[in-house]
């Protein structure tokens, strides 16, 4: 009998419902206390990471904490860090604290367990809708004109064999400005969506657990991007992360190959620029001295500033901008901001992580 890495038995999937909504739905533990939930399906595995995708927790914390708060609150921010690994082979329970429950303002905490240690934590606040009056202070960042992808000829539907088969949302390049500057001047910008048609039952809820799942998409590997350092350094190392797999989603399955081998590419061309540059021998031998690989890439913490909640659909085209202001001591930092089709600034995200080299010198003996 294979082993369960859910608590309970998962459902068939809901046709009525798009596929992100699938893989983020949760089951309430009554057994263990009122606030209490657990992933009602399997976690996906990225390929090379050390555990399951940080998205996920993300997400389904705020789904969680989202079931405990009134319908007219919205939250507007959550300040998340990565404790521990997750593993997708053993269930996680999500435990909401109802910190504050104010007339304006209600604060939540919610953290991740697994084998009763908490591997993911974070803060909430939400907002009662229209608590800020009639007179207003008001500015947001303007969307830069970047033309929407095109999209298939067939149209979109809410559930398909398709979909089932492929990862919970999509995304499409959207360019990098600056490309020729210095790191800390580069934007790298992606057009992101959650794949079909969200239900009206999911409601506004579907939608900002939808976002804050793709939020962490493509994020902390900016840093290693705008020093045009490759994720996988070659096809080799990116086939063994793929078989290295340790329970891809029933929902994620074709699409991690398709969008990894498609970051390979885009990896691949921006070497192939800089060796193109290369005029002389001398030139090439430095090249190989400068040679970088990345040793470990790893998020520490998440905080997403939901500036406009019930403005926007997480399955309509939503452009991304992703910029890396400081990196050293091993670590970096990236500034992401998140427009809907229409131009307006629906959130703000940052982002800090371990980002480490692979190093040269052999490791030093033990004394």
């Amino acid at each position: 009998m294979s082993k369960r890495v859910t608590l309970f038995e998962p459902p068939q999937l809901d046709s009525s419902k798009a596929p992100i909504e699938n893989v983020l739905d949760l089951t309430p533990v009554d057994d263990i206390g009122p606030d209490v939930f657990t992933n009602t399906r399997p976690l996906w595995h990225p390929p090379g990471a050390r555990g399951i995708y940080g998205g996920a927790a993300i997400a389904q914390s705020l789904a969680a904490a989202m079931r405990t708060v009134p319908a007219d609150f919205a939250v507007h921010s959550m300040h998340c860090y990565f404790v521990l690994a997750g593993d997708s082979e053993i269930p996680i329970l999500y435990h909401v604290e109802r910190v504050r429950d104010g007339r304006s303002f209600i604060t939540r905490t919610v953290q991740a367990r697994q084998r009763g240690r908490p591997i993911f934590t974070t803060t909430l606040s939400f907002s009662k809708a229209n608590s800020g009056g009639k007179k207003k202070l008001q500015h947001a960042s303007s969307m830069p004109p970047v033309p929407l992808p095109a999209d298939p000829a067939s149209g979109r539907q809410k559930f398909d064999v398709d979909n089932a088969r492929r990862g919970p949302f999509e995304s499409a390049r959207a360019g990098i400005v600056n490309r020729d500057s210095s790191p800390e001047e580069k934007k790298l910008r992606r057009w992101v969506r959650s794949r079909g048609t969200i239900s009206d039952e999911g409601a506004q809820h579907a939608h900002l657990s939808a976002l804050a799942y793709i939020t962490d998409s493509f994020f902390i590997g900016t840093v290693s991007r705008v020093h045009d350092v490759p994720r996988f350094s070659s096809a080799k190392e990116l086939q063994v992360a793929l078989k290295a797999l340790k329970n891809p989603s029933d929902l994620d399955d074709e699409d991690i190959a398709r969008s990894l081998n498609e970051l390979k590419e885009e990896e691949a061309a921006d070497l192939r620029r800089r060796i193109e540059g290369a005029l002389t021998k001398l030139q090439d031998e430095k090249a190989k001295k400068d040679h970088k690989e990345i040793g470990m890439m790893v998020s520490l913490d998440h905080s997403i500033y939901f500036h406009n909640p019930w403005k926007f659909r997480a399955d309509e085209w939503m452009l991304t901008e992703m910029e890396s202001p400081w990196a050293g001591e091993g670590r970096g930092l990236v500034l992401q901001r998140i427009w809907a089709k229409d131009g307006t600034l629906i959130a703000t995200c940052t982002q800090e992580g371990v980002v480490r080299l692979k190093q040269d010198e052999p490791p030093r003996a033990k004394i």
